[in-house]
């Protein structure tokens, strides 16, 4: 698992400087209008034995347990009423692992794993994964050295998603950039039916040269004309001149052309922390996403912190508070 770019642990400094604003802003707002699923979020313990895969030692900001009873100390105050855990590890019997934690935890509603389309185990791993409700699918792209534009041709690649359509679960993508935007358009194209979730788009490389920008857009306007297809507004805040921008002006142009091109019923909030304490803290990174939603209606504002999210990943609620459609 990778963070791009050079918003990196050296920002957090400047964003803790934000922190206690944007919780005073978010306090002034009263109490949430309405509930709200955090639709990623990664869940490890660092003290386990034999360690984790991600994150590594010598990240300061994040190798330390995240666990749902962190997770809801820090989320709870903010109107946050579940989450969807998403895989932070290729290690097949995590999957288990994550699944176990978020029994324990009714504040987690999904799970999000990590198997591989097209190998010996897949079918079996699916069909063994599947009979957990939690399990809601899983991540396949720009990470664990993985490269879905060749991976789809393989063979079994492309029938291990059909299952996986016809087990009424989730695709979602990882770490999008044009090329991983393109493959991910192969996949629905190939793959009718299935759902499909891309994950942390505002963070995505945009081209600078025209006709690689051309395609870009083209692409992405594709895949916003497929219905099954779902994106996250995750991986929002940006450092600049090593301040974390509040601006809220800055970011509107970015997530308005994701917004325009996927609209207001396929677009969900994610947090995704704790990787987002890389740049923000949580009430700063949720400042942002409110103040960009004060622009829209009501109605837009349930379907991107809740509602939406039902959609794409087809969650039961699992404790008092949490919705339903």
């Amino acid at each position: 698992m990778r963070r791009r770019d050079v918003i990196k642990l050296a920002a957090y400094g400047a964003g803790a400087l934000a922190v206690s604003r944007s919780t005073a802003a978010l306090s002034r707002t009263g109490p949430p209008a309405h509930p709200i699923i955090d639709a990623h979020i990664h869940l490890f313990d660092t003290s386990r034995p034999g360690g984790v895969p991600w994150p590594e030692k010598d990240d300061t900001a994040l190798y330390k347990p995240a666990l749902p009873e962190r997770y809801v100390a820090l989320s709870a105050p903010f109107g946050i009423v579940g989450a969807i855990a998403i895989e932070a590890s290729p290690l097949a019997g995590d999957n288990e692992w994550l699944l176990g934690v978020a029994q324990k935890h009714p504040v987690i509603v999904g799970v999000i794993g990590d198997i591989i389309p097209g190998t010996p185990s897949y079918m079996s791993d699916l069909e063994r994964l599947h009979a957990n409700p939690l399990f809601r699918g899983f991540r396949y792209g720009n990470l664990w050295n993985r490269d879905l534009a060749v991976d789809i041709d393989k063979p079994g690649f492309v029938d291990g998603l059909k299952a996986l359509a016809q087990a009424g679960l989730v695709f979602e993508s990882a770490n999008p950039d044009p090329r991983l935007i393109r493959a991910v358009l192969q996949v629905s194209e190939r793959v009718p039916g299935l759902r499909i979730v891309i994950d942390h788009l505002p963070h995505a490389p945009v081209p600078t040269e025209q006709a690689a920008l051309r395609e870009y857009r083209a692409n992405l306007h594709r895949l916003g004309e497929n219905p099954d297809v779902f994106v996250k507004l995750s991986e929002i805040p940006v450092v600049a001149n090593g301040k974390l921008v509040t601006d809220q002006s800055f970011y509107r142009d970015a997530l308005d052309a994701i917004w325009n091109v996927f609209g207001e019923n396929r677009i969900l909030f994610g947090s995704d922390w704790p990787n987002s304490d890389h740049v923000a803290p949580f009430a700063a990174t949720l400042a942002i996403v409110h103040g960009y939603m004060a622009q829209k209606s009501p109605a837009a504002a349930e379907k991107y912190f809740w509602k939406n999210s039902i959609a794409a990943y087809n969650w039961r609620p699992r404790r008092p508070g949490q919705p339903t459609l």
